[in-house]
């Protein structure tokens, strides 16, 4: 991608804000309450925190040399044949987690709204637009994201106002009456899914105007996303009850379809929907703007434009294959992915650190 590209600290905050909560919304709830039940709300709050951290870990790493995306800071620090065998490691990790998101919006998609539609369709009407968001640029997605943010939050605030007459305080306490082990159980993919994601910004911070204020755009976006998720567990346990919402696969769209105000105000479900689809679909743009500004880089082309297509046909093929079915995915996920994140998120920024150490020794 040429190097003029430059987006705002506002519109970094606003990308980093709409990846945070991702499909975090739909389906992060069921996982906190599994282990904790009630309290996971607190596993909520312990996560943004833990969030933090891992940002600003990763931004310190970045830092280094705030010229250079993760790719170059890799050849950079770690030299060129170990830095690059790492950033292909960064790229499979990548093209897994695209894959897995593209899994995850074709089997809600054909389990929720569209039974009768084959998930090959969804998954290649998806990819195209992604495919065309990222040929057109950062600068112009980040735009698109700006005009959707505001109707984000209108449905948002629509969502949980709806739901103030049916809230039971008794469904939410007591507090810690389990101990705190399952509450720091439950806190692992707090932390995980929703921030160390964020990890994937390396790649777009080189583009940022101010990258001295990039941490501060970090925080903003993944305090927002933070309150929005926080609000969102706790909501679901307030108002359906955590073993109901333990059971669920998507507690939260099945939290929205007991909203009926009247004989005029029903079928809410359709805005967490639309919701959960503008926030998926730039994580995944997000994604594979990186992985295909990282495959470039590490492969020097001029222009990396050329690998979308193939890119894209190579994620269809892993994210119908990538899992038998949803109940395996989301056992998987739920178990080992947040290791993942953690590999990438906090020991790959730890290495650049200390590498970048040893040589100014």
């Amino acid at each position: 991608m040429p190097e003029t590209i430059k987006i705002s600290r506002r519109q970094l905050a606003l990308l980093a804000t709409l990846v945070t909560i991702g499909d975090s919304i739909l389906v992060l709830p069921a996982i906190p309450t599994l282990e904790a039940k009630r309290d996971a709300w607190v596993c909520m709050v312990i996560g943004l925190a833990a969030g933090l951290l891992v940002i600003s870990l990763f931004v310190s790493a970045s830092r280094l040399n705030p010229k250079l995306t993760l790719v170059e800071l890799n050849e950079r620090i770690l030299g060129k044949w170990a830095g690059t065998s790492v950033s292909i490691l960064f790229l499979g990790y990548g093209l897994l987690c695209i894959s897995a998101h593209l899994r995850e919006i074709g089997d809600f998609a054909t389990s929720q709204i569209m039974s009768d539609t084959p998930v090959e369709a969804i998954h290649i009407l998806l990819l195209l637009l992604i495919i065309m968001g990222v040929r057109l640029g950062l600068e112009t997605f980040t735009r698109v994201a700006e005009l959707f943010f505001p109707w984000f939050f209108l449905f948002f605030v629509v969502f949980t106002l709806s739901f103030i007459p049916d809230i039971d305080p008794h469904k939410i306490q007591p507090v810690f009456d389990q101990g705190i082990k399952p509450v720091l159980r439950g806190s692992i993919a707090c932390v995980a899914f929703p921030f160390m994601d964020l990890f994937m910004f390396m790649m777009i911070f080189p583009s940022v105007n101010k990258t001295n204020e990039v941490r501060r755009a970090m925080f903003f976006g993944a305090i927002l996303g933070g309150i929005v998720l926080i609000i969102t567990v706790t909501l679901t346990i307030l108002v359906v009850g955590a073993e109901p919402v333990a059971r669920n696969m998507y507690p939260s769209y099945d939290l929205a379809k007991r909203i009926s105000i009247g004989e005029f105000f029903r079928r809410i479900e359709a805005i967490l929907a639309i919701m959960w689809i503008i926030t998926v679909y730039f994580k995944v743009t997000v994604y594979f703007y990186a992985l295909n500004l990282g495959l470039g880089q590490v492969l020097k082309l001029k222009e990396d434009r050329m690998l979308l297509l193939p890119l894209g046909m190579i994620i269809f093929t892993i994210s119908l294959v990538i899992a038998p079915n949803v109940a395996y995915y989301n056992n998987f996920a739920a178990k080992y992915w947040p290791y993942m994140e953690l590999t990438f998120s906090v020991f790959l920024p730890l290495l650049l650190i200390a590498g970048n150490a040893v040589r100014k020794t």
